[in-house]
């Protein structure tokens, strides 16, 4: 894995062997936008939250909620969403957030929009150098992933990059006809300090 840039709001841009994350640029947008909000029923939120209904906006909406998270970004001194990028095509992103910010609990995300890139590693590898990216840039002890259980890849791939599995609230997912368990998922500043160094 190779990263070029420095900390802060350098240009970011990190190599691995499958994908390369990158922060967005103004020429990405319109085509982000398309990406995310195109389709009135894309496949990959089918196991993003699919109990959440997918809220459609137009463009204009869509810059606007750029802008306020760059604003954000330089405030914080860190990209809260990355590009996933792959032969010079954008396939996902990864994005942070957090869960109560004062007192450092810290959430990712991961899509892939493209199903032809799902089960080849492309999530895995990019997981495990965002990890690594916000530890580097953040004054964090934890990153945590919240996923269901219908999203058994989403476990999996957690897994494989280290986290824990640190909580299941039962049967709190109702959709499509069926109940599902919110999965808590999670991995330590020591965790992740220890697997770097094993790698």
């Amino acid at each position: 894995m190779d990263e070029v840039g420095g900390s802060g709001l350098d240009d970011v841009r990190i190599e691995g062997s499958k994908v390369i994350l990158r922060n967005v640029k103004q020429t990405d947008l319109k085509h982000l936008w398309s990406l995310k909000y195109g389709e009135t029923d894309p496949e990959w939120k089918k196991w993003d939250a699919p109990y959440l209904p997918l809220e459609l906006i137009d463009f204009h909406t869509f810059i606007d909620k750029e802008t306020q998270h760059k604003t954000y970004d330089e405030k914080i001194g860190a990209y809260s969403e990355l590009l996933m990028e792959k032969n010079d095509q954008i396939i996902g992103s990864v994005v942070y957030y957090w869960e109560h910010e004062p007192s450092r609990w810290l959430e990712i995300g991961i899509t892939i929009f493209d199903p032809k890139y799902w089960n080849g590693g492309h999530g895995t590898e990019a997981l495990m150098m965002f990890i690594g990216y916000l530890f580097e840039n953040l004054e964090i002890e934890r990153v945590g992933l919240t996923t269901w259980s219908g999203n058994e890849r989403m476990i999996a791939v957690g897994k494989k990059v280290g986290m824990q599995v640190e909580g299941r609230m039962r049967k709190c997912r109702y959709h499509d006809g069926y109940y599902y368990d919110s999965i808590r998922m999670g991995m330590l500043r020591e965790e992740w300090e220890s697997l770097k160094f094993r790698r």
